[in-house]
């Protein structure tokens, strides 16, 4: 395993070098993501694995990436999904324009997600689904609404678990071992890079989803992103967390209210 000493080095030389600040990433997690990378590109003494990070910013670059990539599929956690199609969407609804902001959307599973059930509300027309990361090689996978067919069989039986009536292959072509989703939903998304640590807020949204990627911050970090999306998020809009992650600490008491028992939190004033 990597030394501590190790990897306060590493965010050192990188930010010294790159000035890409990893330094309030949780460190049990990004000792984790750091030690497979090593291990994947069989490096066996650290001192040349930052060496190569420092002299070579391709694989920098491709460490970044290995680094910040999450795991991620469509209709994940279904019980989310329903409560959104029973009983945020219809609320959504009622805008004349909706604005959603997928932020660490990762490969795009999430963000065709929300289309497919704006479509099946009758309101992808007039929503507009801004999906974004760090990780520039992850948005360029999910620009192209191209993922495994393997993967459909469970990805169909999640969307049903979410209460999806349609065919879900109606959704995507199949061809060659892949699945490609349909451009109607492609063409309601914008996708760019942006940094949750450093970044600051581009636009007024009615839904913000950010699922799974605080945990990997530290606490300072994690309000700093919170005050991120509160500053970004419309009165009466709503903001959706993953399982493990929560608002409490970092919003004054009573400016949200939590829906129901999933994560999401409908800012009232």
């Amino acid at each position: 395993m990597i030394e501590d000493i190790e990897l306060e080095t590493l965010i050192n030389e990188v930010y010294e070098y790159y000035g890409f600040d990893f330094s309030s990433y949780s460190r049990a997690s990004l000792k984790r993501r750091v030690y497979r990378v090593y291990q994947l590109d069989g490096f066996t003494h650290f001192h040349e694995f930052l060496s190569r990070v420092r002299t070579d910013a391709e694989y920098y670059k491709r460490m970044v990436d290995e680094i910040t990539v999450n795991v991620t599929e469509m209709f994940r956690d279904p019980s989310f999904y329903s409560i959104l199609r029973n009983e945020i969407l219809p609320l959504l609804g009622t805008k004349p324009f909706i604005r959603l902001w997928h932020a660490g959307c990762s490969t795009g599973e999430e963000v065709y997600s929300m289309a497919i059930m704006l479509k099946e509300a009758g309101l992808l027309h007039k929503s507009l689904i801004y999906a974004t990361d760090i990780n520039a090689t992850v948005l360029e996978t999910a620009k192209k609404g191209i993922f495994p067919l393997r993967m459909m069989k469970e990805y169909s039986q999640n969307y049903r678990d979410a209460g999806g009536q349609e065919d879900f292959s109606s959704y995507y072509t199949a061809n060659y071992g892949i699945a490609k989703f349909n451009e109607e939903l492609s063409q309601k998304m914008v996708y760019s890079q942006h940094n949750l640590v450093s970044d600051t807020s581009f636009n007024e949204f009615d839904m913000i989803l950010c699922r799974n990627v605080l945990i990997y911050f530290d606490n300072q970090l994690q309000k700093r992103v919170i005050n991120l999306f509160d500053e970004s998020l419309a009165v009466l809009g709503f903001l959706a967390l993953g399982t493990k992650e929560t608002i409490k600490y970092s919003i004054s008491p009573g400016k949200y209210k939590q829906y129901e028992k999933e994560k999401i939190w409908r800012k009232i004033r």
